[in-house]
């Protein structure tokens, strides 16, 4: 296929190519596989100035879309790409390939570091897909990666959402672009300089707030080497809608979700079901929302079916249009599928059948398949069973099927159990989308 780029394809094309270090913060379906490839194309074949890249993706993406994008292209016939996955041996093959581009999944990075810890380090260019994964700087993939980011002359970080729940995760994706050039040498100054202690459990601080005009000087400091698109400034998208579905508990049931989320413990049928930490409550909350709860040996108390007859009525209402359900929980996944069947990606056929339109009903994990699936060509029906906090998740899993390429209306149906912490966290998603929208907008104006 012929690639004609849009003009803000070009812009961004060029920046990877002018820059030796750069983020690409780019929404959802903006491209940026085809145009990092472009890239690279063109600084391995024209310029002759990379000879290795390493792309480091989530591991369903380094499975299959990086490669399917460079054999989708004509202009991106040469370049080879060989998939570090799989059983050390098969990895260790791979590494041996004679390719031009190698892409492992980020799980495996502290075991490539560590490979080469006696060798010469071997890729002179870096791509990070979906950056935001390395926003912990206690994780091992980072603490990995910043060990050879010195030897690492080119480097790219790619992401749609830089700062998923606060400015304190940009720190660890900065240093990889520009190895605290611009935000510091570490995460304690950074915190010093930004941030105001938040909650704390009387003795360690855990959560920061920023100091006033802080987030004005981080974007300023970082907008020299970061650009940043949002989709709806640049394609034509179809609409889209969010229609939130009340979901009514009855009094008993209601009355039993009250009791835990006051009490913290609930008798139920004589099993024992604690939570004894927020997160822990709010999980055990969640789980109510949605019909059941977990017991404290793990197995499940169904307490309602409000939502299995809600989304029956969306499934009646579709009239056989396929239907791609978010999920939350496990016993989630198992009501769903002995009430109404369906079927899960485990593999790229899963894709190629959704895509055809032979799936009538697909269930999905947010966190298994949120990043890099292209599912736009196999409908426009989303059902929410139960949300989660994570901004980041609900923004990629939407944008499976609310990207370029979508040919319909896409309508994200939203299961919300009046009463309850579904409420919360729907608000909440809407809360922290505010504070990523200014980072974004902030860098965006800097390529106009």
């Amino acid at each position: 296929m012929k690639f004609v780029p849009h003009d803000y394809q070009e812009y961004a094309i060029s920046r990877i190519i002018d820059m030796k270090a750069a983020g690409l913060f780019l929404d959802m379906g903006l491209g940026k596989t085809v145009i990092t490839l472009t890239a690279i194309d063109h600084l391995m074949f024209q310029e002759m100035c990379v000879d290795r890249v390493l792309i480091i993706a989530p591991k369903r993406v380094a499975e299959d879309t990086w490669t399917r994008e460079a054999e989708k292209w004509d202009h991106l016939s040469g370049l080879k790409i060989s998939r570090v996955i799989g059983s050390r041996e098969k990895r260790l093959a791979a590494l041996q390939e004679p390719a031009d581009i190698f892409v492992i999944n980020r799980e495996n990075v502290p075991w490539l570091v560590e490979l080469y810890q006696t060798q010469q380090w071997p890729f002179d260019m870096v791509v990070v897909d979906e950056l935001s994964s390395f926003k912990s700087a206690q994780s091992q993939r980072f603490k990995a990666l910043r060990k050879v980011r010195p030897l690492i002359r080119r480097f790219v970080g790619l992401t749609g959402t830089p700062t998923p729940n606060s400015l304190m995760d940009l720190w660890p994706q900065m240093y990889l672009i520009d190895q605290g050039e611009r935000l510091g040498k570490t995460i304690t100054g950074y915190r010093q300089r930004y941030f105001n202690p938040g909650k704390t459990n009387g003795y360690v601080v855990y959560s920061y707030e920023p100091k006033p005009g802080s987030d004005e000087k981080i974007r300023e400091l970082i907008s020299d080497v970061c650009i940043s698109m949002k989709a709806a400034d640049y394609l034509q998208m179809p609409e889209l809608i969010v229609n939130d579905i009340p979901v009514k508990l009855s009094p008993a049931e209601l009355k039993l979700y009250r009791q835990l989320e006051q009490e913290q413990l609930l008798q139920l049928d004589g099993e024992d079901i604690s939570a004894l930490t927020a997160a822990a409550v709010c999980n055990k909350l969640l789980q109510m929302a949605n019909g059941g709860v977990y017991t404290d040996d793990g197995s499940v108390i169904d307490i309602h079916r409000r939502k299995l007859d809600a989304l029956e009525d969306i499934l009646d209402a579709s009239n056989g249009q396929p239907v791609l359900v978010f999920y939350t929980f496990r016993q989630d996944f198992g009501r769903i599928m002995k009430r109404f069947g369906g079927r899960t990606l485990k593999g790229p056929e899963d894709i190629r059948d959704w895509n055809e339109g032979r799936i009538p009903l697909l269930l999905a994990q947010p966190a298994s398949m949120g990043h890099g699936l292209n599912l736009q060509a196999g409908g426009h029906i989303i059902v929410w069973y139960g949300l989660n906090w994570s901004l980041e998740l609900y923004q990629q899993a939407n944008a499976r099927l609310y990207r370029q390429g979508q040919q319909n209306g896409v309508v994200i149906h939203r299961l919300i159990a009046q009463g309850t912490l579904d409420e919360d966290v729907a608000k909440r998603l809407e809360t922290k989308d505010a504070r990523q929208d200014d980072l974004l907008t902030a860098l965006k104006a800097r390529i106009r």
